[in-house]
């Protein structure tokens, strides 16, 4: 978070506010959040762990044994995270609607500052790879036995690309910046290096747009919730601008519930329903591109989509409580200059 970010959530800790609803607008806002990371955690039980999942309890014939327990401890993980978010914010009725939208946003900067890492390290790696493979180099360096596992996006998946995520979650931990200029910039070096080796070296090689795309994508779904932290996202001026600050809440409010979490779960149900979802699928499979010696990372560009609707779940949240606290003008406002467009 940027300094003036601090500032606001310093504003808003020191504000001594408490009003009727508070505890249960703060419930809800952390019951939103619980349940869509108990959703995905759910989703990675079910298809790649093989749980029988909470529907499993309503078939015919319920699954005995393991099976049942393991259906059980599934439904126990969504009702746990109701009864976590009610209790926490009982416990805590002193906390302000701004304090939680701020520790909101801290959670989906986190996953973003992660995301970042995550797709610069397994970018930059996988093009290494690729690379070497596009010029017989692999096998004199790794061998013929592990030069050929890497070309499996089975093998190159959990044995290269996984312990990137680990090194990602480290770092993402003990940095602050969410790094857009740099992977902005890194883009542009990217395609900088195409236009080069393609009319000075006559060199062009199928990776180079893989990594310029797998950038690309993250750039912009990566983005998106610290964009709309900041209210940065263009907004289409007729009526707003002449509102006032409470109406604009109210807007806000109904706007981040009705339309924003609305698009975040249908995204997030038709993406992780079943296995041959649109975002399940790729990731199942280790689905890569067709173009010979390629980059092994399209089945990332659809967990793209899942990171996108999970940060911004989670920043529609923070915006809808925020939005609420300007409505009911609780003290500690940010000021923010929103982008818009006539």
């Amino acid at each position: 978070m940027s300094t003036a970010t601090d500032g606001a959530y310093a504003d808003a800790m020191g504000a001594d506010v408490y009003r009727p609803g508070t505890t249960a607008i703060r419930a809800l806002g952390w019951i939103s959040v619980a349940m869509a990371f108990a959703y995905v955690l759910n989703n990675f039980l079910c298809f790649w762990l093989g749980w029988p999942g909470v529907f499993a309890l309503l078939s015919d014939p319920m699954p005995t044994g393991t099976g049942l327990v393991l259906a059980l401890v599934q439904t126990g993980l969504f009702v746990l995270s109701i009864l976590v978010s009610i209790v926490a914010a009982t416990r805590t009725r002193s906390r302000t609607l701004r304090v939680d939208a701020m520790a909101m946003s801290a959670v989906a900067n986190y996953i973003v500052r992660f995301a970042f890492w995550s797709v610069l390290l397994i970018g930059l790696v996988d093009a290494v790879i690729s690379f070497l493979r596009v010029e017989a180099m692999i096998d004199q360096i790794f061998g013929p036995e592990l030069g050929t596992e890497l070309g499996r996006s089975r093998f190159r998946g959990p044995y290269v690309h996984a312990p990137m995520l680990l090194i990602a979650l480290v770092i993402a931990a003990r940095t602050r910046s969410l790094g857009f200029h740099w992977l902005a910039l890194l883009v542009v070096l990217a395609e900088l290096g195409i236009v080069l080796t393609r009319f000075v070296f006559s060199y062009e090689q199928a990776f180079q747009g893989d990594l310029v795309r797998f950038w690309y994508g993250a750039l912009f779904l990566f983005a998106s919730a610290y964009t709309l932290f900041e209210d940065g996202h263009v907004r289409v001026d007729v009526l707003y601008a002449g509102f006032s600050d409470r109406t604009k809440g109210l807007i806000n409010a109904v706007g981040a519930v009705l339309l924003g979490l609305l698009l975040c779960w249908t995204i997030m149900i038709l993406g992780m329903w079943n296995q041959s979802s649109i975002i399940n699928s790729p990731l199942l499979a280790y689905e890569v591109s067709q173009s010979g010696f390629g980059m092994y990372v399209k089945y990332w560009m659809a967990g793209f989509l899942a990171i996108f609707a999970v940060t911004m779940c989670v920043q529609f949240t923070s915006c809808a409580l925020e939005s609420i606290a300007n409505y009911r003008e609780e003290p500690g406002a940010r000021e923010i200059t929103p982008s818009s467009a006539a």
